[in-house]
């Protein structure tokens, strides 16, 4: 039998993305698809996702009020999958980003805005629409966490409604929690046994992953690792309590990338293709990507930085080191954008740099294809990473990964430690605690074992020869879901 699940997340790939949410929930149903889960995903009706369905849809059903607002169900594809979206155009129907206005300030209702997504997912699991039904719910971070809030503490109730349904929400990133005043409970149209420890209530106002977290049949991470870190304070962000009051019932499952899209073989985006049996090809790329950065030729590693701009990602300390990342011989190339301090400080880093450090402020997909194609090492010193997916690009493309021991990144990348190394199945170089004296020894390392060619050769074959596909991700997803629904 195969069980229908219904995603709900508020972006995925191709359609809206700020971050790796979007890859994971756009990958999700042709992941599963080979376990017998067929996965149906809501999105709200944003510019970019309603323009998709073009001047025909059909329209499953809709709300004459959803917290205030007219709203419709519109049906369409995501891929080859089907999509739901949510089209409320007093909610999503406004230019700027899905979280945040033209100026980057977050849009002032956007409780409201999913609160009332929230709303719409509980309806729909509860057999709003009659020729939609599913086995499962799944949620994807505190955007979509009032789904099982709702679901649990004022289910559906119309004609057709059916049981409440097992479910899952996955943590991304536990730093996000949807905070907000607890004036805002009226506006919710909850009961009042929801503004409750065990509900939405926290430190006196609420928290919209909190509530998800706690009506969940099942809670899950991007990594093994980030699930248990999220138990302790550094990494449980003030809700590691329930983290570990619900500890058995808390998995981590690493996240996968597509390899139709992440492939050094066939990737249109590269000046030259190349495989982990032809990585002297690999050349052509660093060469272009030098010219592209106005970076000089040199005999030392190029580093790369494909990341946001913040403390987390643990850029702060990286400019610290990026003197050091010279000194050693190492030239680096940096695409992100966030912090405006952070941003002014690596371009000062480049001007005192001309030709060994190059920075561009923003987001290219297709640089970061070049970038990871032509650098040798990729720098993610994240001080904290549920998964983190561009350390797997890196792995795919031989661009050898340097991380810190953390979340995902520990899950993912094997040190280069002299037992790895003669086991042949190190693929990158590990460092613990984000400081610059560990970064700038990690740093140091690397450029050690670049100037052994053939331990560098063993790192990018052993790094291309890993599956971080989502054949098994999907699988276990797939057990998950089955796990829920044996018994009903």
């Amino acid at each position: 039998m195969t069980l229908s699940i219904l995603s709900v997340a508020s972006e995925a790939v191709p359609l809206v993305k700020t971050g790796g949410l979007a890859d994971v929930v756009g990958a999700l149903p042709e992941a599963l698809a080979p376990h017998g889960a067929a996965m149906t995903t809501l999105l709200p009706g944003y510019p970019a996702v309603t323009a998709t369905l073009g001047k025909k849809h059909k329209v499953l059903h809709t709300w004459d009020s959803l917290l205030g607002e007219p709203a419709r169900l519109l049906a369409g594809k995501i891929g080859a999958h089907p999509l739901l979206i949510l089209d409320a155009p007093g909610l999503f129907a406004r230019e700027g980003g899905p979280y945040v206005d033209a100026t980057g300030r977050d849009w002032p209702d956007n409780w409201k805005r999913f609160a009332a997504f929230g709303r719409a997912a509980a309806d729909i699991a509860g057999g709003a629409v009659k020729s939609l039904s599913f086995d499962a719910i799944h949620a994807h971070d505190w955007q979509a966490g009032m789904a099982l809030a709702y679901q649990r503490f004022a289910p559906f109730s119309g004609d057709g409604a059916g049981a409440q349904l097992p479910s899952v929400i996955t943590i991304h990133n536990m730093a996000f929690q949807g905070h907000y005043g607890a004036d805002l409970f009226p506006a919710l149209g909850l009961p009042p046994q929801a503004m409750a420890i065990d509900g939405i209530e926290y430190h006196g106002g609420i928290s919209f992953l909190k509530a998800g977290l706690a009506a969940a049949s099942r809670i899950t991470t991007v990594s093994p690792t980030y699930a248990r870190e999220i138990r302790e304070p550094g990494f449980g962000m003030g809700l590691e309590g329930l983290i570990r009051a619900r500890e058995g019932e808390v998995s981590g499952i690493v996240n996968g990338i597509d390899p139709a899209v992440w492939n050094p073989a066939s990737d249109p985006a590269l000046k030259a293709s190349y495989t982990a049996r032809a990585l002297a090809k690999r050349a052509a790329n660093k060469r272009a990507l030098e010219a592209e950065f106005g970076l000089e030729k040199g005999d030392g590693p190029l580093f790369i930085v494909i990341s946001r701009l913040t403390w987390q990602k643990g850029m702060d300390v990286l400019l610290e080191a990026a003197d050091h990342l010279v000194g050693i011989g190492g030239r680096l190339a940096l695409l992100g954008s966030g912090d405006a301090a952070l941003e002014s400080g690596f371009h000062a880093a480049a001007a005192r740099h001309p030709g060994r450090i190059g920075v561009r402020i923003g987001y290219d997909e297709a640089l970061s294809h070049r970038m990871l194609g032509g650098g040798d090492a990729i720098l993610v010193p994240s001080r904290f990473e549920p998964c983190g997916l561009t350390q797997l690009y890196g792995l795919a493309y031989g661009c050898v990964p340097v991380v810190s021991r953390t979340g995902g990144l520990a899950d993912t990348v094997i040190d280069a430690n002299l037992a790895a190394r003669q086991a042949g199945v190190a693929t990158g170089v590990q460092f613990d605690g984000v400081r610059w004296q560990t970064l700038a020894d990690a740093l140091t390392r690397t450029v050690q074992l670049y100037r052994d060619p053939a331990a560098w050769r063993s790192l990018q074959r052993a790094g291309m020869g890993a599956d971080f596909t989502w054949t098994g991700s999907g699988e276990a997803y797939a057990d998950l879901y089955k796990s829920l629904t044996v018994t009903r």
